[in-house]
């Protein structure tokens, strides 16, 4: 099956919407896009604008039934990597203003409405990203790393007593600690300066922490930069020639990703509910 303007099931469904893009032949005869968690995703116009959408059972996707969706974490893992990996499909072969997850709309008829309504909107935002990519910068205080330096502590003497030995390694990890994070806030502060001469945009994001934390060290940057597809390699390699190991400190890049972080300014606060 390839992109096109299918007509809808007969049984009550819901239009979910993963993203606008422009009204043209790019992603029309392309390649099966991932039909995730019901039919395969198509193209819904408006005007020159269009809506990547899916046709969803209400049963599972009417207010109450999302909500009991959102609450089970399997699910929820489940309906963010259709959304992620669909969005990402369509960006292979053009450019794509990504919503949220869980945009869903009563018919096509309402969706044709929002993007007649808001079709100067979304075609600036179209044009702001265009031929730009995301690009995710992070950078993390690891003290473990850490190798000689001011935090150093000497080594324990043979005689040294089991108590003093473990408050000597106490003390050493706090220095060792306390040096990572020293050196890691003004890396992070080069990274952001270095990383702005080649992006168009920023965002920072809310550091990870606790379940979120999935990389060791301690997050102490998370920010995501709206960058020209033809900087990427020149940006990754630059921005990861910042990371020094052993002073506890390591940048991360990753991406390149459709420009989630570069959208909410065109979206509408209520894009995420059934409308």
């Amino acid at each position: 099956m390839t992109m096109g303007t299918d007509t809808r099931p007969s049984a009550a469904s819901l239009v979910y919407v993963y993203a606008v893009t422009r009204d043209d032949a790019a992603l029309t005869g392309r390649a099966p896009l991932p039909a995730g968690l019901g039919t395969a995703p198509r193209l819904l116009s408006a005007g020159s604008v269009a809506a990547l959408v899916r046709d969803v059972p209400e049963e599972d996707f009417g207010t109450e039934a999302l909500t009991r969706q959102l609450d089970d974490l399997d699910r929820l893992e489940a309906l963010a990597r259709a959304h992620h990996d669909t969005i990402e499909s369509a960006a292979a072969h053009a450019t794509v203003l990504p919503l949220r997850m869980t945009t869903v709309y009563r018919d096509e008829t309402r969706v044709r409405e929002v993007l007649t309504d808001r079709a100067d909107t979304f075609t600036r935002a179209l044009d702001r990203l265009q031929g730009h990519v995301e690009l995710g910068v992070k950078v993390f205080a690891e003290p473990e790393g850490v190798q000689d330096g001011p935090h150093s502590e000497a080594p324990d003497l043979p005689e040294a007593s089991p108590g003093r030995a473990y408050l000597q390694r106490r003390r050493d990890q706090r220095r060792r600690n306390r040096y990572a994070l020293g050196t890691a806030g003004p890396v992070a502060e080069r990274t952001a300066r270095l990383a702005a001469e080649s992006a168009r945009a920023r965002v920072s994001h809310r550091v990870q922490q606790g379940a979120l934390a999935t990389s060791r060290g301690e997050n102490i940057a998370n920010d995501a930069y709206l960058v020209p597809a033809t900087d990427v390699h020149r940006f990754r390699h630059a921005v990861r020639e910042l990371s020094a190991p052993e002073q506890g400190v390591r940048v991360e890049v990753t991406g390149p990703w459709a420009p989630y972080s570069f959208t909410d300014w065109a979206q509408s606060p209520q894009d995420d509910h059934v409308r």
